[in-house]
């Protein structure tokens, strides 16, 4: 079986990004990958609203943003029992080395740094789901 059988393209998607062209480009490359259900935060706050009402399989979080970072959203699921074992994909300009780290040790699923093209989401998105069962 390969990894792109275990993607379920079904699964409920959050994209949170300050920016409304970047939410389309995100969604746009989902929508070429064949995903279908998905969903939109103008920033972490609205985005963790989001998490505690509804069920997603997958958070695609810019890290820069107004009323909470993406790197904060990322600590707050990290850190709630019921959202924890969520794949949390950072999709970001920031480049640099550190950030990366800090993203790894708050427990970040993968990163990609923009911009990226749509066969970059879906390896990672691959590598992401190939680990879990």
């Amino acid at each position: 079986m390969s990894a792109v059988a275990k993607l379920d393209k079904e699964m409920p998607v959050l994209v949170v990004d300050d920016f409304s062209t970047m939410r389309r480009i995100v969604k746009n490359c989902l929508k070429q990958l064949g995903f279908s259900n998905l969903h939109e935060a103008a920033d972490g706050e609205i985005a963790w609203e989001k998490i505690q009402q509804q069920e997603f399989a997958l958070i695609v979080s810019d890290w820069n943003m107004p009323n909470k970072m993406g790197i904060d959203l990322l600590r707050d699921v990290r850190a709630h029992d019921d959202y924890k074992d969520i794949p949390f994909l950072m999709v970001t300009a920031e480049a640099q080395k550190e950030n990366i780290l800090e993203a790894a040790k708050a427990g970040v699923s993968n990163y990609i740094i923009k911009p990226f093209t749509a066969d970059l989401l879906l390896q990672k998105l691959e590598l992401i789901f190939k680990n879990r069962v």
